[in-house]
């Protein structure tokens, strides 16, 4: 490991890739760190704390969306909306061109088709900020966390609605730098410095809570499942990530004078978790809006009627219920789970399509007659390793909130025991150990799989 890490720098084209990715890193966190002009950022910070330490609703949005985005809402800096708005306008095209046929004929003309559609994706990033942004100022105005002064004129709604609009224009064009000049995959890479960066915050409250000689408080026990559950989930998502089903093809032969071409055995790979983290992104994104909306219902209950009413009653029980870790919040987020892998793997996956191009090239599945029978099969088989895929997605989707629950440790710290955070972090990761391993593999550097018994391959000496 040590002698790949070192081959890594030696190549000056890859050294200058990482570095830059780690310098545009560098800037993301910097301006994380900006304020918002005109916002009471210590009433802010204090409003935050009080509502993470009982549980809030809206403390649970925010601190989902800032994980999502890369952002930084819980204390509204000009970078508070992050790179999400970019994200999802290009999920939006990305699923219109399944759909609409003028789209989906633009994206298959190649560069040009496909250079029209990233500019129809910064437009729409752009009327998603300014929604996104007058939503967020909004409920900052509502919560009293704008100062008198600056409610009184429109120029400072002009200048925050702004900055929060440059903010995530200017990361993304920063994610586009580093697909350009960086190691790649820009935007998640900011996603996952973001996410990273409350690795040791959630550090430090773990440390705050460790006293083993206390009742209640996070003993030797509680510590060593922690731990454990961490190293277990990481390992299953790194499998999860890179499992494939292999589906045997063969080729036909072809014979060209005296001599036969073809024939050889290759393998049709179907990943099992088609879906990524998305369908996981969704469902999680989905579920907060119920928690929210119950827990206002269950304040303005409260504060209206009695007690021991009934509509005060039925509020208390849904807002309970939809609380994260409460068995009904479980329950509805894995059925949306599955819901959503497999909504992905009919919007992505065409087995008539894939049929369709295996016929043209002349390659079949044994056993399978190519066309309509092979589509059938295909369409079976990713079926049948979706719900598998679901299945894992939504035990790692649940686990921190029952790790929560059930230790008594805040949900800041057992997000990093599963969840989209940790989901996406695993798939940026290795998709970074394999963009590194590619490029020392073109140079006959030994790469980060290489094994130590000569089965991967040797360090040749340094080229340009």
């Amino acid at each position: 490991m040590f002698s790949s890490i070192v081959n890594v720098f030696k190549v000056p084209e890859l050294r200058a890739k990482i570095l830059f990715t780690l310098g545009a890193i560098a800037v993301f966190r910097i301006g994380h760190w900006i304020p918002l002009p005109g916002v009471n950022h210590e009433e802010l910070r204090r409003q935050m704390e009080q509502a993470t330490q009982d549980g809030g609703a809206f403390a649970t949005l925010a601190q989902a969306v800032a994980m999502f985005s890369g952002g930084a809402l819980t204390h509204s800096t000009i970078f508070g909306l992050g790179i999400m708005p970019y994200i999802t306008a290009g999920i939006i095209f990305q699923l219109l061109a399944t759909v609409y046929p003028p789209l989906k004929k633009l994206q298959e003309e190649g560069t040009t088709g496909r250079m029209q559609i990233q500019t129809y994706t910064r437009y729409t990033t752009v009327a998603l900020c300014l929604v996104q942004g007058i939503g967020w100022l909004s409920f900052l105005r509502t919560q009293g966390l704008i100062y008198p002064a600056m409610l009184g004129t429109p120029v400072w709604w002009v200048m925050a609605l702004a900055c929060l609009t440059a903010g995530t224009v200017f990361l993304m064009w920063v994610g586009e730098q580093i697909d350009k000049h960086g190691i790649g995959n820009g935007a998640s890479m900011i996603i996952m410095a973001g996410i990273l960066a409350g690795m040791p915050g959630a550090i430090t409250t773990l440390s705050a809570m460790w006293d083993p000689q206390t009742p209640g408080k996070l003993g030797y026990m509680g510590l060593l499942i922690l731990i454990s559950g961490f190293l277990i989930v990481v390992a299953g998502a790194v499998l999860i990530t890179v499992a494939q089903r292999r589906i045997t093809v063969q080729q036909a032969k072809h014979t060209r004078g005296r001599r036969q071409y073809g024939g050889q055995k290759s393998y049709l790979p179907l990943r099992i978790n088609h879906g990524g983290v998305m369908p996981i992104v969704f469902a999680s994104s989905l579920m907060i809006f119920p928690s929210v909306i119950f827990a206002q219902i269950k304040a303005i209950a409260d504060s209206q009627l009695t007690s021991t009413s009934t509509m005060s009653a039925i509020a208390r029980f849904f807002s309970d219920a939809f609380t994260p870790g409460a068995f009904l919040y479980i329950v509805a987020e894995i059925a949306l789970i599955y819901f959503f892998s497999y909504f992905w793997i009919t919007v992505q996956f065409n087995p008539d399509e894939m049929s369709k191009q295996m016929k043209e090239s002349g390659s079949f599945i044994p056993g399978l007659r190519p066309g309509k029978r092979t589509a059938e099969y295909l369409e079976t088989v990713m079926n049948r390793i979706t719900f598998v895929g679901a299945g894992f997605l939504a035990i790692l989707a649940v686990l921190p909130s029952v790790f929560s629950t059930a230790l008594g440790v805040p949900y800041g710290v057992t997000q990093f025991l599963g969840g989209t955070g940790l989901l996406i972090v695993v798939s940026v990761v290795m998709d970074f150990l394999q963009r590194i391993e590619a490029n020392l593999m073109m140079r006959n550097y030994a790469g980060f799989l290489a094994g130590e018994d000569g089965d991967g391959p040797r360090l040749k000496g340094p080229r340009g």
